[in-house]
């Protein structure tokens, strides 16, 4: 049986749907059957990865992130 440590270690390839094989897809269900750790680790990177394939577009920010930029050049051009 795998241990928790190894379970961690290979949790992204599940949760990710990385191709296991049949023998580490079935370790890894059964050390998940018996151990409530690992199952709530596994639920809540589930959970985080979920929540960062919805968040908002990375562009967006840039352009805010762009927009400062521009008015703290422009501000600090007038006080010269």
């Amino acid at each position: 049986m795998l241990k928790c440590q190894e379970v961690e270690l290979r949790a992204d390839a599940l949760v990710d749907g990385t191709p296991l094989s049949r023998r580490e897809r079935l370790s890894l269900n059964m050390h998940l059957l018996m151990c409530r750790h690992c199952r709530r680790y596994v639920r809540q990177l589930r959970a985080l990865t979920a929540h960062l394939r919805h968040r908002e577009s990375p562009t967006a920010h840039d352009d805010q992130v762009q927009a400062v930029l521009d008015c703290v050049h422009h501000s600090k051009q007038t006080t010269d």
